[in-house]
């Protein structure tokens, strides 16, 4: 078995696991895998664009491990997370006899592994799963740290749990058969960890983002291991968001409601809508004198020079005013006694947590960013 390019540790008291990132690990799986123990047949949940490109090769590493597997593909997209799909999900892993000391692979992007997520941490109370992530932003985010769940009429991600995985194994050859919207989507959660708290790893991205985009593996697994290892160390001070935890959700207010206003649709993918909330929070942030007017205009830079979505013009379609998007932002999961938490900067690489937001410098900056579509 070579060896992954990076491996960072959780290290969470009895709840401890390694994710491996480098080319190549899918073919490898199932000597990472056997070693968790369990029945020597696993159970795998995807969705039927990854089953269709890379099923086989996941099966083929399971069995040189000696482990046979039984796959189940979803619909691919959004509203796969959802009720329906979890109890569809959980009667078939029901039928395939998972126990408690098994292991469920979530196989698939962010979609995928919080559903599956979800399901282990429910079935039977409880049983094993690994993550095997596709998409850049699953392999920089929703595969680590836990956070599973499934989507509610009233907004994204209000009903789950959290449940660490065993095991991340992030390949980043899989990177290479996204469609380049897909991968630049994720790029929007790889660039909120720069803003969040690394001024040098977005000096980083800004030389290295292009070449990453274009397909250089050392650069992607460079950024996917950075990405990683910060998300990492949030987790482990505060794995159930009382605290720092939440500043992993830099961009995510204005992006949720962004995502409810376009019905959670392929007219804004999530990593476009963090990238857009990013920029508008760091404006927000420049409103209320607590950066320079520069930090905003550098970051939409970047991610303009990306040719990613960076503002509100760059949805199409209509969208609804201010003041119904400051509504959808009260059903953010972040909210604290009626009050909007918002994560702000006091510059780049410097974000933080509040609750002390004027209600119209919010909508001053909606009202802004409407008027210019």
């Amino acid at each position: 078995m070579t060896s992954p390019a990076a491996t960072v540790h959780v290290d969470l008291p009895g709840r401890a696991y390694d994710i491996h990132i480098g080319p190549d690990l899918l073919a490898q799986a199932g000597a990472y895998i056997a070693p968790l123990g369990g029945r020597k047949h696993v159970a795998i949940v995807t969705d039927k664009t990854v089953a269709g490109l890379h099923l086989k090769t996941l099966q083929d590493g399971l069995a040189q491990a000696g482990l046979t597997s039984e796959a189940l593909a979803l619909p691919a997209g959004e509203a796969t997370k959802g009720w329906p799909q979890l109890q569809c999900t959980c009667e078939w892993l029901l039928d395939q006899k998972v126990e408690r000391g098994d292991v469920v692979i979530a196989f698939g992007g962010g979609v995928i592994g919080d559903l599956v997520g979800f399901a282990a941490a429910i079935l039977r109370r409880g049983v094993r799963f690994v993550q095997i992530p596709t998409t850049l932003l699953a392999q920089v985010d929703s595969s680590v740290g836990g956070k599973t769940g499934i989507n509610a009429r009233h907004g994204k991600n209000l009903i789950g749990a959290f449940h660490q995985p065993s095991l991340v194994l992030a390949d980043t050859a899989l990177l290479g058969t996204l469609q380049p919207r897909d991968f630049l989507a994720g790029y929007g959660e790889v660039v909120k960890y720069g803003l969040l708290g690394d001024s040098a790893f977005f000096d980083w991205l800004e030389k290295l983002g292009p070449a990453m985009a274009a397909g250089d593996m050392d650069a992607r697994v460079q950024a996917v291991t950075r990405s990683v290892q910060m998300k990492a160390d949030i987790v482990q001070r505060d794995e159930t968001e009382q605290g720092d935890r939440a500043l992993l959700n830099l961009g995510h207010t204005f992006c949720h409601a962004l995502e409810a206003a376009t019905g959670y649709s392929d007219r804004l993918l999530h990593g476009e809508g963090v990238a857009i909330g990013c920029g508008m929070a760091f404006e927000l942030s420049a409103r209320m004198g607590l950066c320079s007017q520069e930090n905003p205009s550098r970051v939409r830079e970047h991610i303009r020079s990306m040719g990613m979505k960076v503002d509100l013009r760059d949805i199409d379609g209509d969208l609804p005013d201010a003041e119904a998007l400051l509504a959808l932002m009260g059903q953010d999961k972040k909210v604290v006694a009626g009050k909007l938490r918002f994560i702000l900067a006091r510059d780049i690489g410097d974000a933080f947590i509040t609750s002390e937001v004027p209600r119209d410098k919010v909508l001053g900056v909606l009202k802004d960013a409407l008027a210019e579509r």
